[in-house]
């Protein structure tokens, strides 16, 4: 009797199925009602119900009507069994971070149909089958922005709406997005894609989303059943998108939070216990495998350490949730990850801007981990030191695995802060900038990275080369070549051979030696001496077989404007916050400043953020050399007033480097500086 039933019903959904295409429906047409999607996808909601469990506490109704072919009937119990359901509590405890104005504007934006993705925004217009066109690339016919717009934060945006204001529009516009993606994303591929709509990263974004607009809208009439139950079909097709196809490194942390969170919030599939222990081992397994031990994720790009800290954060969340317990190593590295961003931000509360980064203010982040998480550290450097406990010894931290170097005098407002990178190329989003050196002093960005740009579009088509190659960096061109990409990951961590801080000053030292289409060989070593709340000294060695043309790039901030003085001097004219670059050694300099060329290379460009683009002076030296040399720079800080600054070399010999500097009215200074060397240091 029962295979008889099971046999009808699915001879009924095919009748159905072809009933609905006979009369041509369009998939974009937008439906309301149980009977609808039931009538309109037979197979779709079958499918759903097929992949539940339907044995489930509560869930008894359903199967007795779906096991007697009563498709609208199980489709109306189940909806039934989620509106009697609890909210779940990280739904209950949504808190919206947005300012009430912001929040309303962008959401009335898109119910509107404007989205703004990656600085541009665009009208969505509408697609053939259905209300958006989900494939549109924005104003710059850029992909990055219609995986944007298939990645459903406006979904958030528009739920954050709602809860403000109650306004039930926002709402109407989740229902109708909702199911107008869901209606033009069939048939699923079941394969690994890179479309707009089905690619990694977007599932996983979705299922985060949905969730949270699922059970916040459920029981407030807002959310069709129709579109409550395309919903719910589309996510084994998101789960198993996410099981089988999914990427590695950041790509799977948050491929596999995006899976533990559809796992978590739906407990009712079949598989879910599955999911949630295939994505603990992944998890626990990635983190271990892209987490140096100092706590720096692989890709050594602040923005994706962030990116990878939250879904491995969230994935912690979501087990604390369901009472799955986690390793303590795993909750070990999370606390190191944390740390990283604290003690890399700038005095002004802006993360490192490093190979693909964006320039992202981190100061709230960091105070609102030092709450939870009970650092007084933290809480002293993002609040520079006017809460919290000072971190012991030197305000500097290096980062022995990722070879980051940042330099402070201290961690007031007004502190030096400096980056110097000697570490490996990275996993992911890498330039090639080994050696590089940013600096800010006074609250002014001064020495900068030139940023990301963009990916794809016409951006990208114009600047990317130049942003992830040397040119955009504050390194060295030998016969006008940069460097090619070196080592991704490191077997060990630079040790004390490299690296030395006290409370008088810091010091590390890198070399590099692959340039690209570089004839012969030559290696850079680059030894970075700060004393503290003083100067830096930036010393370069450039070993050759051949004479050469080196080329010495300093990029600054767009804020700052920029001259030329005496002795190839370079300094900044500042209102307040402002650094003299000396050069050092029996060289000479040809010095140009470069800003916003085009041609015959593109040169003098910053980006802050991506799509932002932004004209910047580069200050380039440039010396042909018959052969190996040493030579160097006085990078000296100030706040209004231009110091007299008197500074060279005065013997390098066996590698140790002795120099004198003199600021009448700040000091006098006989350095002893070994290439090599960090225990060789001698301060007079």
């Amino acid at each position: 009797m029962q295979k008889m039933k099971t046999l009808f019903l699915c001879v009924l959904i095919m009748c159905l199925s072809a009933l609905s295409s006979s009369y041509g429906q369009a998939r974009g047409e937008y439906i309301t009602s149980v009977e609808d999607a039931c009538s309109r996808y037979p197979e779709q909601i079958a499918r759903l119900m097929q992949s539940l469990d339907l044995d489930k506490k509560g869930l008894e109704t359903a199967k007795t009507a779906y096991e007697s072919g009563d498709l609208a009937k199980a489709a109306t119990s189940l909806l039934a069994y989620y509106h009697a359901k609890e909210t779940p509590m990280f739904v209950r405890d949504h808190k919206v971070r947005n300012t009430p104005g912001d929040l309303i504007s962008t959401a009335d934006s898109i119910v509107n149909q404007y989205f703004t993705f990656y600085n541009q925004t665009a009208r969505v217009p509408p697609g053939e089958q259905g209300y958006l066109d989900w494939n549109f690339k924005g104003p710059a016919d850029d992909q990055e922005w219609a995986w944007a717009l298939n990645r459903h934060f406006h979904i958030k945006t528009l739920y954050d709406a709602f809860v403000s204001s109650k306004n039930p529009v926002y709402a109407q516009t989740i229902d109708r997005h909702i199911q107008d993606w869901v209606n033009q994303s069939a048939p699923y591929p079941a394969r690994k894609s890179n479309t707009a709509m089905w690619r990694g990263l977007e599932v996983s974004f979705r299922a985060k989303y949905w969730a949270e607009a699922f059970y916040g809208l459920k029981d407030t009439g807002h959310l069709r059943p129709a579109t409550l139950l395309l919903l719910l079909s589309s996510l084994p097709d998101h789960a198993d998108y996410a099981r089988r196809f999914h990427g590695q490194g950041n790509w799977l942390t948050m491929e596999m939070s995006g899976l533990a969170r559809l796992a978590s919030a739906w407990p009712e599939f079949r598989s879910s216990r599955d999911w949630i222990t295939y994505t603990k081992s992944a998890m626990t397994e990635s983190l271990l495998d892209q987490v140096y031990p100092d706590g720096t994720q692989t890709e050594l790009t602040s923005s994706y350490h962030q990116v990878a800290l939250y879904n491995f954060e969230l994935f912690r969340t979501i087990c604390k949730e369901i009472d799955e317990a986690l390793p303590d190593s795993y909750l070990s590295l999370l606390d190191s990850m944390r740390s990283y961003i604290a003690y890399t931000v700038r005095p002004d509360g802006y993360g490192l801007l490093n190979n693909d980064a964006d320039q992202r203010y981190n100061r709230n982040e960091i105070l609102e981990a030092a709450k939870t998480h009970n650092r007084e550290d933290w809480r002293y450097i993002a609040t520079n030191g006017t809460e919290g406990k000072r971190p012991p010894g030197p305000p500097s931290v290096f980062y022995p695995w990722a070879g980051h170097f940042i330099s402070r005098s201290g961690y007031d407002k007004d502190a030096h802060w400096s980056f110097f990178d000697i570490g490996p190329w990275g996993t992911g989003h890498q330039h090639n900038d080994k050696l590089h050196i940013s600096v800010a002093a006074y609250g002014k960005d001064l020495l900068v990275d030139g940023g990301r740009f963009a990916y794809r579009g016409e951006i990208a088509d114009k600047f990317r080369k130049y942003a992830i190659g040397s040119a955009s960096h504050n390194v060295l061109l030998i016969d006008g070549k940069g460097q090619a990409p070196g080592p991704q990951k490191t077997q060990e961590p630079l040790g004390s051979g490299h690296v030395r801080s006290t409370e008088a000053y810091d010091y590390a030292w890198g070399d590099f030696d692959r340039f690209t289409d570089l004839e012969g060989k030559s290696v850079h070593q680059r030894t970075y001496f700060y004393l503290r709340d003083k100067f830096w000294i930036v010393l370069d060695k450039v070993s050759t077989d051949r004479p050469r043309k080196v080329e010495a790039l300093w990029h600054w901030h767009p804020d700052n404007e920029v001259t030329t003085g005496q002795d190839g001097q370079v300094r900044t004219l500042n209102e307040r916050g402002n650094l003299l670059i000396r050069p050092l050694g029996n060289i000479s300099w040809d010095v140009q400043q470069v800003k916003g060329l085009e041609s015959p290379s593109i040169q003098g460009w910053y980006s802050e953020t991506y799509n932002n683009v932004a004209p910047n002076t580069t200050s380039i030296y440039t010396a042909e050399i018959p052969g190996e040399r040493v030579f160097g720079w006085l990078l000296y800080p100030y706040e209004t007033k231009t110091p007299v600054v008197n500074a060279r070399i005065i013997s390098v010999e066996n590698d140790v480097a002795t120099i004198g500097v003199e600021v009448p009215g700040e000091g006098k200074w006989d350095l002893r500086i070994p290439l090599s060397d960090p225990a060789g240091v001698k301060v007079d």
